[in-house]
C-alpha cells in the first residue's frame, strides 16, 4: 500500500482492509516541502491498525524541478475550474513510477501480491503518471520486471480510485470509517502544518468534502 498520508491512500488503505488484505504500507520521503505527510501516513496506519509501516528515503536531486522539492512557489488557482488545464508546476518528474518501482521491489522481497496506489483521473491536477494508460502501463512492466512475474504469479498494480470523483471517495471513506482528520492534503502548509487553502490539493479536497456534503474534519481539528 503506497501511503501518503492524504485522504485517497487513507481510503484505498481502509478498502484493503474492509477486503481482509494484510497490508504493509510505504511511505516517500523525497525533500518534497509539506513533509507533514509523513506524520499523517503515520496516523493513518496506526489508527487502522497497520504495524507494517515503512519509511523510504530518497536521493531529492533527480526529482528536483519540481514546485513541491523546491522549484519555485506552489500555485494558487483562482478555484477548481482552473485545475487540470495542463500539467502544473507541482509535477514531480516520474514521482509516481519512482515509487512505484521501488514499493514494486518491496513487494517481491515480502512476497506480496499487490500493490495499491491512490492515483485518481477524475478530480486531480493533470499528473501524467495517475493516468489509466500509466497505471495498465506499470502492471504490464511488474510482470516482465520480476521473478514472480516471469514464474507465472505477477505483482498486480491496484488503483481501486482511478474513476472515482472526490466526493465518491470520501463518501467511500466515510462509510468505512476513515478518519480524514489524521490526514493531509496541503502542497504549501502554513505554521504547524495548517493547510493553506488556496493550493490544488486544498482546493480539490475542499470541493470534494462540499460535494459530499460533509465537513472536512482537519480544518475542524484545525480551528
Amino acid at each position: 500500500m503506497l501511503v501518503s498520508g492524504g485522504l485517497d491512500s487513507a481510503t484505498i488503505l481502509a478498502m484493503a482492509l474492509r477486503d481482509d488484505l494484510a497490508c504493509a504500507a510505504v511511505s516517500f520521503d523525497y525533500g518534497q516541502r509539506h513533509r507533514g505527510e509523513l506524520a499523517s501516513a503515520a496516523a493513518v496506519c496506526r489508527s487502522m491498525g497497520v504495524s507494517d509501516h515503512r519509511v523510504v528515503h530518497i536521493d531529492p536531486g533527480p526529482l528536483s524541478g519540481s514546485a513541491l522539492t523546491g522549484g519555485g512557489d506552489v500555485p494558487h488557482p483562482a478555484g477548481v475550474e482552473d485545475i487540470g488545464g495542463g500539467i502544473p508546476d507541482t509535477y514531480v518528474p516520474a514521482r509516481n513510477t519512482v515509487f512505484l518501482a521501488l514499493a514494486l521491489a518491496m513487494a517481491e522481497g515480502i512476497g506480496a501480491s499487490e500493490l495499491h496506489i491512490g492515483a485518481n483521473a477524475v478530480d486531480y491536477s493533470g499528473y501524467p503518471d495517475c493516468r489509466p494508460e500509466f497505471i495498465s502501463a506499470f502492471d504490464a512492466l511488474a510482470e516482465v520486471a520480476t521473478k514472480a512475474g516471469v514464474e507465472g504469479n505477477p505483482i498486480r498494480v491496484k488503483a481501486p480510485l482511478l474513476h472515482m470523483s472526490k466526493a465518491e471517495i470520501i463518501t467511500m471513506g466515510m462509510q468505512l470509517g476513515v478518519d480524514y482528520g489524521l490526514t493531509c492534503s496541503c502542497y504549501d502548509p502554513g505554521e504547524g502544518e495548517r493547510p493553506c487553502g488556496q493550493c490544488d490539493a486544498c482546493l480539490l479536497r475542499a470541493a470534494g468534502f462540499a460535494e459530499a456534503g460533509v465537513p472536512d474534519p482537519l480544518l475542524e481539528v484545525s480551528t
